[in-house]
């Protein structure tokens, strides 16, 4: 197994977590960070921007994972190199934004 494809479906899961919330909250109408606000990633961006930057991950995450070598799900390494680029930049993104949304709070306290 090559070793570089691995790495490809780390990220290529990484930008399939992230075009999650831009898409959803594009497609409810909310604004919601990206790259392209002021402040870069902390301002809001329209849903519109959300959708587009949402579908450009997708793309990316489709690239990444579908077309560098031959990705299978009965492969137990390439999905756990899928999983855990999700996985990691999905916890980063919570408590990067978290902050903005109040999910960094602590429960019952």
């Amino acid at each position: 197994m090559n070793w570089l494809h691995l790495v490809s479906y780390f990220w290529g899961g990484a930008f399939l977590a992230n075009a999650v919330p831009h898409l959803v909250s594009g497609q409810r109408g909310e604004p919601f960070q990206t790259p392209f606000a002021t402040p870069r990633g902390e301002g809001l961006s329209s849903s519109m921007v959300n959708v587009l930057w949402g579908s450009f991950n997708l793309v990316v995450g489709y690239l990444l994972v579908c077309r560098v070598g031959e990705f299978s799900l009965l492969h137990s390494g390439d999905v756990v190199a899928l999983g855990l680029g999700m996985l990691l930049l999905s916890l980063f993104l919570a408590r990067r934004f978290g902050r903005f949304h109040g999910g960094n709070t602590p429960t019952g306290a």
